[in-house]
């Protein structure tokens, strides 16, 4: 066994991720097998959820759903009788000024992005304390839980709270060998990221990557699994309540970039950028 596997202590566990089919989730469920994990998914996706590997208890169902998610666990407790590790990934916005939107739109952002966590934690936490193994929580937040999104007002709201209720429910079960973490990345060109980005292919473009993000690269999905196989590991057993931030260097730049020709400034370009400027002022 190697040292990292001895250390890590993930084989034989088992996990569940929220929304694990695609994109995200599809990465971190592939690295907890990997790692020896049993894992069950939820994903309302159907194509997703046939195409995950053998072995993988996959259910179809939305994640929002408190009966698909009681029944995703009840069906854990049947096949392995244990549960270590919870995952949630599941999230989802759409772009518009915040006087643009409505009461039903806040609804479905907040159920997308807050309420399900909640409900998903209320499941794992009595089956991990009953276990007298501990456990992990981790859920995917954005750096925008971290700084103002013009245009995602509610969603960033959301995930800030995800993030608030992270670390005190860290305090909470502390007691009981259970952490709770979030990992808050940055720009990950999944499908669902694009269909929701600005459109204008800026971050697609090498130079716009290395202006907007110091390391000088867009991040994987790797990115971001790796985060959460170390949090769900031993090799974490003394972090909770805090959150990892695979996103570049974005969320310690906070406005500065690195603009070609004239290095790192804040808040606006450089001179030579602005007067080659004809778009409106």
């Amino acid at each position: 066994m190697s040292w990292f596997a001895e250390r890590a202590g993930l084989a034989g566990t088992v996990a569940i991720v929220t929304g694990g089919a695609g994109g995200l989730g599809q990465a971190i469920v592939a690295d907890l097998l990997a790692n020896g994990a049993g894992v069950a998914v939820l994903d309302r996706d159907p194509e997703a959820a046939a195409a995950l590997p053998g072995g993988v208890l996959a259910r179809v169902g939305d994640a929002r759903d408190p009966a698909e998610l009681t029944a995703l666990f009840e069906a854990v407790d049947e096949r392995w009788g244990r549960l270590d590790t919870l995952v949630n990934v599941v999230g989802g916005t759409f772009r518009a000024a915040f006087t643009d939107t409505t009461p039903s739109g806040w609804d479905a952002l907040l159920r997308s992005n807050l309420t399900h966590v909640l409900h998903a934690c209320a499941l794992a936490v009595p089956r991990m304390r009953a276990g007298g193994r501990g456990g992990s929580i981790v859920t995917i937040s954005t750096v925008e839980a971290h700084r103002a999104a013009p245009g995602f007002a509610v969603y960033a709201a959301a995930k800030a709270a995800v993030e608030h209720f992270a670390r005190t429910l860290a305090v909470e079960v502390a007691p009981d060998g259970i952490r709770v973490n979030n990992v808050a990345p940055d720009y990950i060109p999944t499908p669902n990221l694009r269909r929701i980005g600005g459109g204008d292919g800026a971050l697609d473009d090498p130079e716009g990557v290395r202006v907007a993000i110091p390391m000088g690269r867009a991040g994987v999905p790797e990115d971001v699994s790796h985060c959460v196989v170390f949090l769900a590991s031993r090799l974490s057993s003394y972090i909770t309540g805090t959150t990892l931030h695979p996103d570049g260097g974005t969320h310690a730049s906070a406005g500065w970039f690195n603009w070609p020709g004239g290095g790192w400034a804040n808040h606006v370009p450089p001179q030579y950028l602005r007067d080659r400027s004809t778009g409106p002022r």
